[in-house]
């Protein structure tokens, strides 16, 4: 991971720290980077890496933004043992290739559901972290694949401030402007387009509507923290518009709860996951 985008993320993870102490575990498998089963397969043009875990029914845990399959270790050591884990390093981001000067969610959801397609899985349930997040509302929006249920932690509908906190775009569109003055400066010693691409996502995108929400068909989880990024009352306008939702405000969460509080995170998740959804 780039050395700007992972302190871009520990900046978003410990802005708001919970009470508890944030988790350290070590674990035995190199998750993100596990050369005995790590795998890469071209779809959409460009080379994608990923890892499975477990046997049972498929699962996609789904990364944040400049992250990797590593942000979801403490998700894939859970999970593996009640499901068939994959997790992938989204385009652009980690060991998958970019191929496009023009990221965009859109792009990252069709490598997802290219991803499904080559294993040939006949549904599949989600967990997205952030951009994970979204990714998992559009696949469900555009219903390309049998998506069973999706648990989306920290998503937004829309880039303004509405939806995020009003430090987070100016933050984010001062870090693409000094890239882009490197790039014009021909500065090489990062990678000045990776940073204009991503935060692009984060300043310029997603843009999905209470109609879109309302074609999901599966059974959607939101989860935000009561001290994220993402605004209260934007989860709570998410779960309002869904066919069929739940709404989990994690009190003194932070954005980074999947790593800070896994236990919590990851029981919530399984809870919702493992239940049958029976509300109208």
């Amino acid at each position: 991971m780039k050395k700007s985008i992972f302190l871009k993320l520990i900046f978003i993870f410990l802005l708001f720290p919970i009470g508890a102490s944030y988790a350290q575990e070590e674990f035995d498998i190199p998750y993100g980077n596990n050369k005995s089963i790590g795998n890469y397969v071209e779809i959409n043009g460009a080379k994608i890496y990923y890892e499975e875990y477990g046997k049972g029914e498929p699962l996609f845990l789904i990364h944040g933004c400049g992250a990797d399959i590593k942000s979801m270790e403490y998700q894939i050591d859970y999970f593996k043992d009640k499901y068939r884990v994959i997790v992938a390093d989204s385009r652009g981001q980690g060991k998958s290739e970019m191929k496009t000067d023009s990221l965009t969610y859109k792009q990252i959801t069709s490598d997802w559901e290219g991803l499904a397609n080559h294993l040939k899985l006949d549904s599949v349930s989600v967990i997205g972290w952030s951009d994970g997040g979204i990714i998992g509302l559009l696949m469900g929006i555009n219903n390309k694949i049998s998506v069973n249920k999706i648990v989306t932690m920290g998503a937004n509908l829309r880039p303004d401030t509405t939806a995020v906190h009003s430090w987070a775009p100016i933050k984010y569109e001062k870090q693409r402007a000094k890239a882009k003055r490197m790039i014009a400066k021909g500065d090489t010693s990062q990678d000045w387009n990776l940073e204009v691409q991503l935060d692009g996502l984060l300043l310029d995108q997603p843009n999905i509507t209470h109609s879109d929400l309302k074609k999901i068909n599966a059974a959607v989880l939101v989860m935000v923290g009561d001290r994220d990024i993402i605004r209260n009352e934007h989860a709570v306008e998410i779960f309002n518009n869904l066919p069929k939702g739940q709404l989990c405000i994690l009190p003194g969460g932070n954005h980074g709860a999947p790593r800070n509080e896994p236990k919590i995170f990851n029981e919530i998740a399984y809870r919702f996951l493992s239940e049958l959804y029976t509300y109208k």
